[in-house]
């Protein structure tokens, strides 16, 4: 038996920074293969996010905040009085990379209003970092926040035992740590408030069978994989008691879209 109020963790992890480098997991391999690659440059930041290495608004931010800090680092090298111009074009090659990813722009400005206040020759590596840490912990205590908070709405709404859906993947691998709708899941199940999740499949990248599926299963979270055009049916049955997923954008009177 799950403990009430206990605190849920998660062993999925896809974005790491050791070493001076940016270590990505590879999601196109998912879940038949766990591959890390290393990125040393701004390009290879660049091409992983093009090609979907990692994806996800909030990864894609924290990712590209990294990518910053390595670009502002071959800049610094290569001209240490105009390195500020230099990486204003790496900024713009990140930003071009994904442009529906709305962290992306909000991580870049980030970067740059540091930039702003460091002195033309000075070496920007060090703030930039930090910088890029706090947004990357701070998504990741967000993700717990939120975690609790809909743990709490489900707590206060209904009887446990019940079994969530959800669709595509918002969890650890779509963020800094932990997820959003897969954080709420996960504190969820760890409180003993739901029993399992159903994943639906998520055509055509299948985002939900490859990678939510998985990252529940890393974390020992039942889930169930559901084929798309079964939705209706499943819900019929009145196992589903409730449906969290995630979404671009959330108005203040709760629309999604």
């Amino acid at each position: 038996m799950r403990q009430v109020d206990s605190v849920a963790e998660s062993n999925v992890v896809a974005i790491e920074w050791k070493n001076d480098q940016l270590y990505l997991l590879d999601q196109r391999q998912l879940p038949a293969k766990v591959e890390w690659i290393a990125h040393q440059q701004v390009s290879q930041v660049v091409t992983s996010i093009i090609e979907m290495v990692v994806r996800g608004a909030p990864a894609i931010g924290i990712t590209a905040a990294y990518g910053i800090v390595l670009a502002a680092r071959a800049r610094y090298q290569e001209s240490p009085t105009g390195w500020q111009l230099l990486l204003q074009q790496d900024m713009d090659a990140l930003a071009r990379s994904r442009p529906t990813a709305v962290n992306l722009f909000w991580a870049i400005e980030r970067l740059k209003n540091v930039c702003e206040k460091i002195a033309h020759d000075q070496d920007p590596e060090s703030s930039l970092l930090t910088e890029a840490i706090e947004i990357h912990q701070s998504d990741l205590a967000a993700n717990h926040a939120m975690g609790q908070l809909g743990a709490d709405v489900i707590r206060g709404q209904g009887e446990a035992g019940t079994y969530v859906m959800t669709h595509c993947n918002a969890g650890a691998l779509a963020t800094g740590g932990y997820g959003t709708a897969l954080g709420v899941i996960r504190t969820a199940y760890a409180q003993d408030l739901i029993e399992g999740v159903y994943a639906g499949e998520t055509r055509p990248w299948l985002q939900g069978a490859r990678l939510t599926a998985w990252e529940l299963q890393q974390d020992n979270v039942p889930v169930v994989l559901n084929v798309d055009s079964a939705v209706a049916q499943l819900m019929a049955t009145g196992q589903i008691g409730w449906v969290i997923v995630g979404a671009d954008r959330i108005t203040a009177n709760g629309d999604v879209a």
